[in-house]
């Protein structure tokens, strides 16, 4: 009978104890493997491919063709160089580009050619 009595004593705590809470990891965003060097496939639809854009910038070129940062600089100043885009605004941290537009494109070869 004594058994008894000891198993049905509560405890004199209040309530078991509770394990430590454990902090929920936090999501961790991939880290971007962006390319360094630019491929054949990669070079060329640079050249096909962003010239038809509205709106071009460092940013744009990173997102869509998952260039490195300095890389999407050096193929804009290429694509500024030969004349396929023009800056609209120029910033020293952002500079954003557009399109030229058809007619600039024409005034631009009667040009080269005089």
């Amino acid at each position: 009978m004594a058994k008894k009595d000891v198993a049905a004593k509560p405890s004199s705590s209040s309530g078991g104890k509770k394990a430590k809470k454990k902090w929920s990891a936090k999501k961790v965003k991939d880290k971007a493997n962006n390319m360094v060097v630019l491929d054949k496939p990669t070079y060329e639809r640079l050249f096909k491919e962003v010239p038809t854009y509205k709106l071009i910038s460092q940013s744009v070129l990173v997102d869509r063709l998952k260039l490195n940062g300095s890389l999407a600089r050096v193929a804009l100043k290429e694509l500024t160089a030969q004349g396929l885009i023009k800056p609209l605004t120029i910033h020293h941290a952002q500079v954003i580009y557009t399109r030229v537009g058809s007619d600039e494109k024409a005034s631009g070869k009667q040009a080269d050619a005089e």
